[in-house]
């Protein structure tokens, strides 16, 4: 199993201690966390893309160049790259550039986001989320493909023999975010390309059913069903034990949970979560905290399940100070990691 973590960019105020990063601060953060995940031996850093609330993660292939100068062999990857809302063509040169950079190190996971934020700012209907996650994908294979390319479609302006630059060292994976719909694991499976599983806040079922839908249509498809590659997201916190892990993650995932909006269109079905307390999500959703051994039990009751091949956990839950992430982190790599490697 391929093993990284991944970094959402939050600002949000320490709920202990009340302090709040500045921009630069947090930036920095961020590129030592892909620094000590290196240093781990891990194989992927992640960065995401939001738009909305307390965030840096706007422009993930700014940071992910940035990370690219400050690493030399861990995988690179956007978590996600919100293609519904964006232009294909400086998807392609922006990536392809990161890849440049990072000599041939990027790849992308793609998806329509969980919320409506950045259709109306990006001059987009939401109506139109899911027409234009395809439109904009099968562009952007092209353009990664092909050249010169030449394209009409519904949503954005024609091309005519354009070739986009810089060209990649190799056509980056495509990965598709999957969280609530079938939508995005069809349209992996038809393409022949890998899904990542958001495993956030819902149920493992609720997962396991977009993953069941993504095998049975690449087998429909007539494509070799041990081919089909399955990644899955969490969030991560180790400790000395059960007990130190839960105690010292507490204050920080209540403060998470209290400033989520209940009444947030997510924009899917099957978006129930476990529950509202640690103890909920560390049962039965996307919370891995807990000893050593206790994470190791619950990645393998979810490989049993998903069969995925590569997992990246979110690891700066909720505010967590950097010693604290690095602590987890650690030991992760050191007693987790080498147990997951034979999965």
């Amino acid at each position: 199993m391929k093993l990284g973590v991944l970094s959402l960019g939050s600002t949000a105020p320490d709920p202990v201690s009340g302090r709040v990063p500045s921009t630069t601060e947090r930036f920095e953060e961020v590129l030592r966390l892909a620094e000590l995940a290196e240093e781990s031996g891990l194989d992927y850093f992640g960065f995401g893309e939001h738009h909305a609330g307390r965030t840096v993660a706007s422009a993930p292939p700014v940071v992910l160049a940035a990370v690219a100068a400050r690493t030399q062999r861990i995988g690179l990857i956007s978590t996600v790259t919100l293609l519904s809302t964006l232009d294909p063509v400086r998807v392609a040169e922006d990536y392809a550039t990161v890849d440049q950079l990072s000599h041939g190190r990027v790849e992308v996971i793609i998806g329509k986001g969980n919320s409506a934020d950045p259709y109306p700012l990006f001059g987009y209907d939401r109506e139109h989320q899911w027409e234009l996650l395809a439109e904009h994908h099968g562009l952007l294979r092209r353009l990664w493909r092909d050249e010169p390319v030449t394209f009409t479609g519904r949503f954005r302006g024609p091309l005519r023999e354009v070739t986009t630059l810089p060209r990649p060292t190799r056509v980056p994976p495509i990965w598709h975010g999957v969280a609530t719909s079938l939508h995005s694991p069809e349209l992996a499976a038809r393409h022949g390309e890998p899904i990542f599983v958001a495993n956030a806040i819902q149920p493992l079922e609720n997962y396991a059913r977009l993953v069941d839908h993504y095998r049975r249509v690449w087998a429909e498809q007539g494509h070799d069903p041990a081919a089909a590659r399955v990644g899955c997201g969490g969030q991560l916190y180790i400790g000395r034990s059960s007990q130190a892990a839960r105690s010292e993650l507490r204050p920080y995932y209540e403060a998470l949970w209290s400033d989520r909006d209940p009444t947030r269109d997510r924009g899917g079905i099957g978006d129930e979560p476990s529950g509202t307390t640690l103890e909920d999500h560390v049962r039965d959703g996307g919370l891995f905290t807990g000893s050593p051994a206790e994470v190791i039990d619950k990645i393998g009751r979810y490989h049993e399940r998903l069969g995925q091949d590569t997992m990246i956990f979110g690891v700066e839950l909720g505010g967590l100070p950097p010693a604290r992430v690095a602590d987890s982190l650690f030991r992760f790599a050191e007693e987790v990691a080498p147990a997951l490697r034979a999965l």
